[in-house]
């Protein structure tokens, strides 16, 4: 009778015979390869090189589960056991320009053709936490999204829009913590309370530092605002995800996909760290944390870093931080297709970078995603550009079969072993990160972005040089005329608009009453408790969103850029 033993020391040696066989095969598969004819491919992974085939000796040996199933620790094939089958994505394009009223339109048009979230866009003055009328808000206003100045303007924005039965995400870091607070007392005002709110605030400001620059106030008291934001929500909105921590802008800066992923997981790390510093116990504000990735044009690299990123979440939540909770060790995430990938040149192109784009995201596990629209490289979007990006998810999850299966590329030998590639190249960087002394000692001494730097320089180089081909801009140029496509236009009357009702505001407000509530906001400032309640209080008083920057830049002081370059 044959024993276990015996029986599997049987099966080890099949399976080192099949693994000699293999690799015979493969090297006479290769002696013909090099001797045949090859077309120049070009550039188009991010960073590497890859080889012309992946077969079980790249993925033999490697610490990763192969029969790992989805909704089972460490996530990598999804963190849900019905994936799509249970539910598909939030199919949430991302829309704001102009005035509230403006973008409350678009909202509407979106919801009534399908569309499952909002997502917010903001204007570049109110990124910086600037209202309307300011003078360095001049030329700006409702350019690049919405002017939100007050709580009468986020009134406008979800007017008829039923805050207890929409999700709703709005991209906003610098002033994140007064624009929620706008938000909720909007809700407020719909008879909705914080606990019923269902959404995200991107809030991210580590990545702003890195790549972005959208700021308002130094480092640590940023830091201090965001892990109020965790206290606060853990036990007022418990639906609420009070940090996207993003990739996105990362990327779009020049970043490679690993430099994507490990700065991103950093900045979440540190997210983490800062938490449990103030006390909080980790299972009480992990599971809201949220992440935002870019998917690229590199199908299958955008694939794996998606399958890499639940797994290096999971594995360091559950092994580094002492999370307990299932619901910690979960890595949940926004995608968006990569604006920068779009061209100016041809734009009918973009329907069909975005298309391929949506199916990696979709084959990588997204949870919600924004399609981008083919004329986002020359303006704000058109109704009609926004309604192709919408169908372009709506045909993929309606008409492809793609959401049918969970993880269909699982036990590819290409994406296992380019996921488990990634997955080492970004545990690499957390080593170099530690190095520089951690994620806020990089951001000081400019390590994070003279890396970003150094990336997007050789992107460019490479693209001048053919060696990475863009149809229409450095290959395939259409001779003659190019085709224009219409374009949305903002009027100079937003800005008028905004600074007459912004006046109204000033003088209908109870101006007593918003004085004592930004004196209060100062005071707790400069003291270590919680300041979101006292900014909660500022926006039902309908102070605007410069003067509650003003009153804790009086405390915290301004952020200023140090040059490294």
């Amino acid at each position: 009778m044959t024993t276990m033993r015996e029986l599997t020391e049987t099966v080890a040696e099949s399976d080192q015979q099949e693994l000699e066989r293999l690799r015979a095969e493969v090297a006479a598969w290769r002696a013909l390869y090099d001797k045949g004819a090859k077309r120049e491919i070009g550039f188009v992974n991010s960073a590497r090189e890859v080889a012309p085939l992946y077969t079980a000796l790249d993925t033999a040996g490697a610490d990763t589960v192969r029969d790992e199933v989805p909704g089972a620790y460490p996530y990598t094939r999804g963190i849900h056991p019905t994936g799509y089958r249970g539910k598909l994505w939030t199919m949430r394009q991302f829309a704001g320009f102009g005035s509230a009223r403006d973008t409350n339109e678009r909202f509407k048009f979106l919801l009534a053709h399908g569309q499952t979230g909002l997502s917010t866009a903001f204007d570049f003055p109110t990124l910086m936490g600037y209202d309307s009328d300011h003078p360095r808000s001049e030329g700006e206003v409702g350019k690049t999204g919405v002017a939100i100045s007050s709580l009468a303007d986020m009134e406008v924005l979800f007017d008829g829009i039923p805050l207890d039965e929409v999700s709703t995400s709005m991209t906003i870091n610098g002033p994140a913590i007064i624009l929620w607070a706008f938000y909720i007392a909007a809700a407020e005002k719909q008879g909705v309370p914080s606990e019923k709110l269902q959404g995200t605030i991107q809030n991210d400001i580590l990545k702003e530092y890195m790549a972005q620059h959208a700021w308002c106030f130094p480092i640590e008291p940023a830091l201090r605002l965001i892990v109020d934001c965790f206290e606060w929500g853990a036990k007022h909105a418990p639906k609420w995800n009070t940090v996207s921590i993003s990739g996105y802008h990362i990327r779009e800066a020049g970043a490679t996909a690993a430099q994507e992923l490990a700065f991103t997981l950093a900045d979440g790390f540190t997210y983490v760290e800062r938490g449990i510093a103030r006390g909080l116990d980790v299972d009480d504000f992990a599971p809201r944390l949220s992440f935002f990735w870019d998917i690229h044009n590199d199908f299958f690299e955008e694939i794996a870093k998606l399958r890499a990123a639940r797994r290096i979440w999971a594995r360091h939540m559950k092994e580094r931080y002492g999370a307990k909770s299932a619901k910690s060790l979960l890595m949940r995430f926004h995608s968006q297709t990569a604006g920068v990938t779009l061209t100016a040149q041809q734009p009918m192109n973009n329907v069909v970078r975005v298309a391929y784009q949506a199916l990696a995201a979709v084959l990588g596990g997204t949870q919600s995603l924004h399609t981008n629209s083919m004329d986002e490289t020359l303006a704000l979007p058109t109704e009609h550009a926004v309604q192709v990006a919408l169908r372009t998810q709506q045909v993929l999850a309606y008409e492809t079969g793609v959401p049918n299966v969970m993880d269909p590329l699982g036990g590819s030998y290409y994406v296992e072993a380019l996921t488990d590639q990634l997955e080492a190249e970004a545990e690499a960087l957390f080593e170099e990160i530690a190095g520089q002394g951690g994620v806020v000692a990089g951001l000081e001494q400019g390590w994070f972005q003279r890396k970003i730097h150094e990336s997007a320089a050789r992107q460019q180089w490479e693209i001048e040089q053919h060696r990475r081909i863009i149809v229409g801009v450095n290959e395939f140029v259409s001779q003659g005329d190019e085709l224009e496509i219409p374009l949305l236009r903002i009027g100079e009357n937003v800005a008028r608009e905004q600074g007459e009702r912004l006046a109204k505001v000033r003088a209908e407000r109870d101006q007593a009453l918003c004085t004592e509530r930004l004196d209060k906001l100062r005071t707790a400032a400069r003291g270590t408790e919680n300041v979101f309640p006292h900014i909660l209080d500022c926006a039902r008083a309908y102070c605007t969103l410069f003067e509650i920057r003003r009153a804790l830049e009086d405390v915290f002081g301004a952020y200023r850029e140090p040059v490294f370059f």
